[in-house]
């Protein structure tokens, strides 16, 4: 249940393991694709959504080639980044996840200021922080090495691009594994990060990776192999008497049963909670407790003439500085296909960028209308990069409650989770609640779900009914 790109890529993984089984996609909304989503503004389409995946880890562009889009993936052109911070771009210093790894980068920057550099520093001589089993927040981490400026000024912006969090909060071990596996190589953090990062270097392989024409080509690709219900709302989960499953779907007045063999649940928590409360109260209750985040992509289609020169691909923003904008990405610039598509569009090309806004419970940043979205953003680019000029076109996509909150114990909250739905033949989950928000993190645990059901169905040659 779910046609996000988890939901998708596991009804995929039952196929290719079993193509003798009826697979059913149920989806509540219109369309397919989660969070990946295409959207057209000012003639040329775009991603309005994710709009790059991972590169070094393969499960996401294995699955686009393995649906005829391997001749699409392609690269970032550029990825360097700055952070806007005190009134001033800065280019942002090479660090991991936020772990600075070279102290007169970070000094040079001007990201920090002179007492913020020489906290920092005393990384070198501070003995070595252990938390053994336990798990911490990532401003806790963070802070405790570096100190504050450290984390508001270069942890803060990059978490909250991602996760749309808050670093003092967020699951070191769940969100940040490569920051924790510091603590053991080094005393110096700052040092085991710049071999850590030397090491990654040295791979041949892009870090990122994008499709042209856009990510969200991904779902409607999947898709097209599967017997996909779009509008279908699943309400309840209830366990036949065969052992087997009911689904029940539709409105309260008149609900439907799906019959199957096997479920996988592949919705975002809340839905997730309420679907197997009465199957698996224990899961329930602990996804009822992992928070989401609600933000806004803006994206804008400005005339090629009047954008002013930039550098790297976007921007970040420190939320001390009490900007309404967290980030900006000038699309055209970090893909060549967006350029190129711009290029053709509106007589003299266009230029594609897009700002995201909103972050962990500040949901009353987006309570305005669009056109309020729009004029904010404006604001802080003109403050930014001095643009001027009124875009030709735009696009705002809200994603409400689309961002899932790794609390410190996450780890242990989702093991518990697997644990009880694993009690339970024929059933799993997967998604971006469990373990990573990224494309080949949703991918990897939708293949998980599919090998615990597909141990649960009836051997090829017996009748069975659909795996969900």
């Amino acid at each position: 249940m779910g046609g996000g790109i988890a939901g998708l890529a596991a009804a995929t993984a039952v196929r290719r393991a079993r193509p003798d089984v009826d697979v059913v996609v149920l989806e509540a909304s219109s369309q397919v694709g989660g969070k990946l989503l295409l959207a057209e503004v000012g003639g040329v389409t775009v991603d309005v959504g994710a709009e790059s995946m991972l590169n070094r880890r393969p499960e996401a562009v294995a699955l686009a080639k393995e649906v005829g889009l391997g001749d699409r993936v392609v690269h970032p052109a550029t990825i360097s980044a700055n952070i806007w911070s005190r009134g001033r771009m800065h280019t942002m210093p090479r660090s991991l996840l936020g772990v600075p790894v070279d102290k007169q980068q970070l000094a040079d920057s001007g990201i920090l200021t002179p007492q913020g550099v020489a906290r920092a520093a005393m990384d070198a001589v501070l003995p070595q922080t252990r938390i053994d089993d336990r798990d911490v927040s990532v401003g806790w981490l963070i802070e405790e090495r570096f100190g504050r400026e450290v984390l508001d000024r270069l942890v803060e912006p990059l978490l909250g691009g991602v996760y749309a969090g808050h670093a003092r909060e967020i699951s070191a071990r769940a969100a940040a594994p490569q920051v924790v596996a510091l603590l053991d190589r080094e005393r110096s953090m700052m040092k085991a990060a710049a071999s850590a990062v030397a090491g990654s270097s040295a791979s041949d392989d892009p870090v990122f990776a994008g499709l042209v024409g856009g990510l969200g080509q991904l779902g409607p690709a999947l898709a097209a192999d599967l017997d996909v219900r779009t509008g279908v709302t699943a309400r309840d989960l209830v366990r036949s008497t065969d052992r087997g499953w009911h689904v029940v779907v539709g409105p309260a007045s008149a609900p439907e049963l799906v019959r199957a063999d096997a479920v996988v649940v592949a919705t975002p928590a809340t839905p997730s909670a309420r679907l197997l409360a009465g199957v698996v109260p224990d899961a329930s209750l602990e996804l009822a407790s992992i928070e989401y985040a609600s933000m806004a992509v803006v994206t804008l289609a400005f005339p090629a003439g009047v954008f002013p020169e930039v550098t790297g691909s976007g921007f970040l923003v420190p939320p001390v500085d009490g900007r309404q904008v967290k980030a900006a990405t000038y699309s055209f610039q970090k893909w060549d296909w967006v350029r190129e598509a711009g290029r053709h569009a509106d007589g003299d090309g266009l230029v594609m960028m897009r700002t995201s806004i909103g972050r962990h419970r500040e949901e009353t940043q987006l309570q305005v209308t669009d056109e309020e979205l729009v004029e904010r953003s404006l604001v802080d680019l003109r403050a930014a990069i001095g643009l001027t000029a009124r875009p030709v076109d735009q696009h705002v996509q809200r994603w409400g409650g689309g961002l899932p909150q790794y609390a410190v114990g996450h780890l242990d909250r989702v093991r518990r989770i697997r644990s009880s739905v694993a009690a339970v033949p024929g059933l799993a989950v997967c998604g971006a609640a469990y373990d990573g928000l990224g494309l080949p993190a949703c991918i990897g645990s939708a293949e998980l779900a599919a090998r615990q059901v597909l141990d649960q169905l009836p051997p090829p040659g017996h009748p069975t009914g659909a795996p969900l």
